[in-house]
């Protein structure tokens, strides 16, 4: 049993993203280990996002990251993000008498969540070099973009429950898909009527 009080703090990311899983992140500062457990997207479709799942299953990845470092109630304290994805984890923490603080959590463990999310997010295959650590405006719209390209497909990846999707950005998205789509097209039958239009000249002048 370890005798020496530790601070873990535990931060999120992807929560807020249009796209992809989102993290949880834990940092034991004294020692620096750092691990991880990922929400499916899932959990953020409209059904499941309707009925808060995400924040229940955060609340079990929260215990579980705790049982893997050995978490002791009685010693440890917690540094915890201020968002409202952790809601139902500081309600627990209360009901069980555990000692945790609000923190605004910067640093090695920021850095670190972030960086696991963007290497989700480039794995399903996000180019744009707008996509970084850093959440925000351009990361928001790298990943809308990104959507838009091959919107048919690419929903599944959308967090759809969140309110602003359905009510604005759903129907911008596809509509934008249709334009390119069909601009698309239109190229590619002019291309190919140029072609037979030059294939069918050839042939002309060799024929005389």
């Amino acid at each position: 049993m370890q005798s020496k009080p530790r601070t873990i703090e535990i931060d999120d990311s992807g929560t807020g993203d249009l796209v992809g899983d989102a993290f949880i992140g834990f940092h034991v500062i004294e020692t620096g280990e750092i691990i991880f457990r990922g929400i499916p997207v899932g959990l953020y479709n409209e059904e499941n996002h309707k009925d808060r799942k995400s924040f229940d299953y955060i609340l079990d990845m929260v215990k579980d990251g705790l049982k893997m470092l050995n978490f002791d109630k009685n010693i440890d304290v917690i540094q915890i993000c201020r968002g409202s994805c952790f809601d139902r984890v500081r309600e627990w923490f209360d009901e069980y008498g555990i000692k945790h603080e609000p923190a605004i959590v910067e640093g090695k463990l920021q850095d670190a969540v972030e960086g696991r999310l963007v290497s989700h997010l480039r794995k399903l295959g996000v180019k744009s070099p707008r996509l970084t650590k850093e959440a925000g405006f351009d990361r928001y719209f790298a990943l809308f973009d990104w959507v838009i390209k091959d919107f048919p497909s690419r929903e599944k990846y959308v967090k759809t429950g969140f309110p602003s999707w359905k009510k604005k950005w759903r129907k911008i998205a596809e509509e934008r898909f249709r334009r390119r789509h069909d601009k698309k097209f239109k190229s590619e039958k002019e291309l190919n009527q140029r072609i037979n239009n030059r294939a069918e000249e050839i042939l002309n002048t060799m024929s005389n």
